[in-house]
C-alpha cells in the first residue's frame, strides 16, 4: 500500500495545481488533494479538515497560504500529523501595510466586475524563463477565474486574521521542511529567522529565483525534496 500525502493548495488554486508534480510521485506515493474550506476563519477551517481527513494520521504538505493552514492545522492537532511540509509559505502575521494594500484590491474587485488575474499580475507570481509557457499562465489564469470572487473575498479575507505562530510550530516534534525561492516577493523571508539551527527538526530548503509557484515551475526539485521529507521518521 502506497503512503499517503494529503495536499492543500493555496489562495485560489486548486486541483490543478498539482498538475506538473503528481507525475513525479504518484507511482510511489497516494497524493490526495484537499480544498481549502469556505470559511475565513482558521478555527474552522481546521476544524472541517478534521472533519474530512479519515485517516488517523497523515502527511500534510501546504502551498502558500495551504502552508499557513497546514501549520495552524497540526499545531492545534499535532497527535493527527506525521510530517509537515510548506511550500511557499509560513506561519507568519499578515504585515499591516500588506493587509491594507489587499483591503484596496479587495474593494477595487468588488467594485468592479471580477475579471480574474491580469497577464502582468500571472508574470510576477512565475520565473521570467516561464513568460512564454502559455499552458502554466492559462493554468493560473484558469484556477482563478473558475473559483470565482466568492471564494476569493472569503480566502483574501481569511489572510487578514493570520496570527503569528512561529513557537507553536517550533514546538512541534516532528518533522518539518520549507520549500522557498529566494526571490518570491509573497515569501515572508524574515519568517526564516525564527528556525536556527538547534531546530534540528525544521529544514530550510531554498532554490535561486522569484518562483511563488513552485509546484507548476519546478516540480522535479520539489518532488526531490518531498522524498527526503518522507524519507524522516
Amino acid at each position: 500500500m502506497k503512503e499517503k500525502i494529503y495536499l492543500l493548495p493555496g489562495l485560489m488554486t486548486d486541483e490543478r495545481l498539482w498538475k506538473r508534480l503528481k507525475p513525479f510521485l504518484e507511482d510511489d506515493f497516494e497524493l490526495i488533494h484537499l480544498s481549502l474550506p469556505l470559511t475565513d476563519d482558521f478555527k474552522e477551517a481546521a476544524r472541517e479538515l478534521g472533519k474530512t481527513i479519515k485517516d488517523e494520521k497523515i502527511n500534510l504538505l501546504g502551498f502558500s497560504l495551504g502552508a499557513y493552514l497546514a501549520t495552524y492545522f497540526t499545531i492545534n492537532y499535532p497527535n493527527r500529523v506525521n510530517r509537515l511540509f510548506l511550500v511557499a509559505g509560513t506561519p507568519s502575521e499578515m504585515k499591516t501595510d500588506e493587509i491594507e494594500k489587499r483591503r484596496q484590491t479587495l474593494a477595487l474587485i468588488n467594485n468592479l466586475r471580477f475579471k480574474g488575474l491580469s497577464h502582468k499580475k500571472v508574470l510576477s507570481l512565475i520565473e521570467e524563463s516561464n513568460k512564454d509557457d502559455e499552458e502554466l499562465i492559462k493554468l493560473i489564469k484558469d484556477m482563478f477565474t473558475d473559483l470565482g470572487q466568492n471564494v476569493y473575498n472569503i480566502q483574501m479575507n481569511s489572510t487578514f486574521k493570520r496570527k503569528d505562530l512561529h513557537k507553536e510550530m517550533i514546538s512541534l516534534r516532528l518533522p518539518i521542511r520549507i520549500f522557498y525561492s529566494t526571490k518570491d516577493r509573497l515569501f515572508t523571508h524574515s519568517s526564516l529567522d525564527n528556525f536556527t539551527n538547534e531546530h534540528k527538526h525544521i529544514t530550510k530548503v531554498s532554490r535561486e529565483g522569484t518562483s511563488h509557484m513552485l509546484p507548476l515551475e519546478v516540480p522535479k526539485k520539489l518532488s526531490l525534496e518531498i522524498r527526503k521529507w518522507m524519507s524522516l521518521s
